[in-house]
């Protein structure tokens, strides 16, 4: 139900396959992001930045963005909020 989040320079992930968005600052997610490099599940789409953000999916990959996870999360909820509005005029016009 979140459709699609711009993750940064143009880059796309389907929000209904986000488990979470973290900082990637403590020792265990740094850990994760070895772990998910050797299983061929990282995801590196900050262009050679900083990696400010985790993305961790359903299927186990790790996405390293350079947006801030706040930043991410705050489009996650537009999103939602977008597609809600969207769902709520269809259902006025059915009933």
């Amino acid at each position: 139900m979140y459709g699609l989040i711009n993750i940064g320079f143009g880059n796309i992930v389907v929000g209904d396959r986000v488990i979470a968005i973290v900082s990637p600052t403590s020792q265990p997610l740094k850990r994760l992001k070895e772990i998910a490099e050797q299983q061929g599940k990282l995801l590196e789409v900050n262009h050679g930045r900083k990696t400010r953000a985790f993305i961790i999916t359903d299927s186990g990959h790790v996405i390293a963005s350079a947006i801030q996870p706040e930043t991410i999360t705050n489009r996650f909820l537009q999103n939602y909020y977008d597609i809600e509005k969207v769902l709520d005029k269809i259902r006025k016009e059915v009933l």
